[in-house]
Parts: structure tokens; sequence; C-alpha cells
């Protein structure tokens, strides 16, 4: 990456033309700004005195099960290659039964469950098979530039709808704004719930909206449910496909990285109607061939584990804990609170700053890792400033106060 605001190459986004011969990037890259949260990492990582805010990881530790159960496929031979190339049965069960169990809908793991490597080889897979090349996806704002950017790489356009914060409710989802953005070319929306990185998390009547939209206009909805559970205050958890009418449209993209901290192992899932299932496999095995062979046996021990939603439940009060001691520290700040997911938002225009200038000093002056937004979402996005807590224990956030107080 080069240039301050973190785009590779010239300013309109292609390489330029050096004496070894013109090259330019493609097309579908010219709107894609280079992604710089390693970089925000790199100037973190070698001082322990650094709160590290700046990337999605967690320091709680993933399933007891899912370690053993990995440890042991090191020594498989079936966990050491490419067969089958739509992911192990016994895992393809597991996770079509995940997802039946929470949508209240029966899934059949052989036509209708294909395994990813990490929920990211998901949501691209899940767009190739759904939308061409001119077609129109509506996604949040601001929202995941993973989500994004794939849009984008599969030669679809993004059309933004924006979360709006209520310093009363919190964030909604701006639903007029929502039905406004649907046209002609429009082919699905691609929505994160809870949202990243806001932390928005939508209710049940939104959800309604989002259904019935998708049912009245033939849109698939491409569901990234990679954090779908981490929902604070008492929220209740629903998902949109077991809502009327929305099983046949909905393409559920789910992970064992986030709920169980399995990052590393890279491990995901699709599940969907068996009418769009068959061209989700052709897309992956075209694209990564398999999933992570030695990744999938802790997948499938996370997955059954007979305490895995207890698991899940008791790392949801400790992630809440630290997102509690987060809005405590900076109660003084335009902290944007979260009701779901790993991070929260900071408005730096109260304080006069762009996202990447509070970002650099932060760093420099109060020895706090955390990344700007610029290329997750519109206009707005450069005046956000992401804080991820789900790293860093109780004693240790707890300091934000002092440190944001050294800026200058």
């Amino acid at each position: 990456m080069s240039g301050a605001d973190g785009r590779a190459g010239a300013e309109d986004g292609r390489v330029s033309a050096d004496e070894g011969g013109a090259r330019t990037a493609p097309g579908r890259l010219a709107d894609i700004p280079g992604f710089d949260i390693d970089g925000v990492a790199r100037a973190a990582e070698s001082d322990s005195r650094i709160l590290r805010l700046e990337n999605l990881d967690t320091d709680l530790r993933p399933p007891a099960a899912a370690v053993a159960a990995t440890r042991a496929a090191l020594e498989s031979p079936a966990a050491n290659s490419y067969l089958p190339f739509t992911g192990r049965a016994g895992l393809r069960a597991a996770a079509a039964r995940h997802v039946g169990r929470l949508s209240g809908r029966d899934y059949d793991p052989d036509r209708e469950c294909v395994i990813t490597a990490g929920g990211t080889e998901g949501l691209l897979n899940a767009l190739l098979a759904t939308v061409d090349p001119g077609d129109e996806v509506i996604v949040t704002d601001p929202t995941y530039a993973g989500m994004l950017q794939r849009v984008r790489l599969a030669g679809a356009r993004p059309r933004l709808a924006p979360w709006v914060f209520d310093p009363a409710a919190g964030w909604r989802l701006d639903l007029d704004a929502l039905a406004a953005r649907v046209r002609d070319r429009t082919r699905a929306l691609f929505i994160m719930n809870p949202s990243m990185p806001s932390g928005g998390v939508l209710d049940a009547g939104d959800w309604a909206v989002v259904a019935e939209l998708c049912r009245r206009h033939d849109l698939w909805l491409l569901y990234n449910a990679a954090m779908e559970r981490i929902l604070y205050d008492g929220r209740p958890y629903l998902h949109p496909a077991g809502l009327p009418g929305m099983r046949e449209r909905t393409l559920t993209v789910g992970s064992v990285s986030k709920e169980h901290r399995m990052i590393g192992w890279r491990t995901g899932w699709i599940v969907g109607p068996a009418a769009v299932m068959a061209d989700v496999a052709k897309v992956g095995i075209y694209n990564v061939v398999t999933g992570v062979g030695i990744g999938q046996p802790g997948a499938l021990a996370a997955l059954t584990a007979a305490d895995e939603a207890e698991d899940v439940a008791a790392c949801v009060r400790r992630w809440e804990r630290r997102r509690d001691a987060v809005l405590d520290a900076l109660r003084d700040y335009p902290v944007r609170p979260a009701a779901g997911g790993w991070s929260l938002l900071v408005d730096t225009r109260p304080l006069g700053l762009t996202a990447r200038e509070l970002s650099a000093r932060l760093l420099t002056q109060a020895a706090v890792a955390a990344t700007p937004m610029d290329a997750w979402g519109g206009p707005d996005a450069q005046y956000q400033l992401r804080l991820v807590f789900s790293n860093e224990p109780v004693p240790r956030l707890q300091r934000l106060e002092e440190r944001f107080a050294r800026i200058a």
C-alpha cells in the first residue's frame, strides 16, 4: 500500500506505468482502496504497552474439544486431502443442523450445504453464484469492507443504505433509504447482523422490511452470520431464513471464526436452497477448491459440543463486559455504543479530526492502536474510527480514559 489514503498506486486506483512497460490494474480494482489494518497492526505489534484495538481478534480461547480434534487431525490422512470438494460429510451435516436449528428450517446437508475456507471465501462465492457483472447489490453503510469490496470484485455495483445513529435509540437502519435503493438491476441484499464495524443490530421490524423487499422484488438475501449470536443487553435472536418466504431466497454464510474463537482454522459454510447451492459449489471448486482439511475436524467438534450454546453465551457475556468498559472509560467522548459484535465506532467530527488523523495521534501519543474506516462505506466513513474490544481484558480497556486524555 502507498499514499496517505491507503490506496495502492495512482489516485484513480490503477497501477501507473513504469519504465518496464505500461501496466494498469483491471477495472474491477479501480474503486477498491488498499486494506491497511495490517499497517496499524505492524506499528503496534512490537510494544506490549499498546492497547490492541485495531483488528478483529480475541484472546478468548477456542473450545477445548476443537483444539483436541485439530491436534488429532494432524495425523489423519483424510485431513490432508482435497476431498471431498464440498467439505467433509460430518461437518456439512453439523453446519446444516446448526443453521436449521437457528432458523427453524430443515436443510439437506448433501444438497444445501457447502464448506468453505472461512466465511470470507463464502461471501465471494455467494456473490459469484447469484449476481452478474453490472448487477446491483445493496449493502449497509458503514459495512465490513470485505463485503463492500467483494461486491466490486464480483463485477457488481454496491448501493449503500445508511445506518443512522440516534443518541437515544442507538444505531438504526434507515428502512426508507433501504427500500429506495432497490432498482431494476438490484439482485441481492448483502447484510451482516450484527453489523460490523458499528455493532448495529436489526430487530424483528427491520427484518420484516428486509424480507418484504426480497419477496416483492425477487431478491437474494446474502446473510453474513459470522457474529449472529453476539448480541448485548438481552436482545433477542432472529434468523431471517425463518421468516415467511425467506428460506428459498436466503444464503447463510457462517464460520467458526468469531463465535467459536477459531479465526486461524479458516473454516466456514454456506447453507441455502438447493436451487442455487449447485452453483455455489461450482464457484467454490474453481475458486479455492476445498475447505481447510485440518480445520474441519475442529470445526465439527465446536459445532457438535454438548455445551456449544452455553460456551458461546459465556463468551458473549465477557465481550459485553468489555464493551461496557470502553463505554464507561470514553463516556465524555463521541463514542457510539454497539448492540452486538466485537467493535464500536468513535465519531471523530466533534473532535475536529478525521478518523485517520485520530488513529495516528492515538498510536503515537496514547499507545492505542485503532483503525480508520475510510474504505468501509460512503463519505462519512472517513470520520469513523473503529475500536475492537474483543482482544483486550477489562483492566486494560479501563485505561482508555487516561490514554485518550493524552491526545493533543
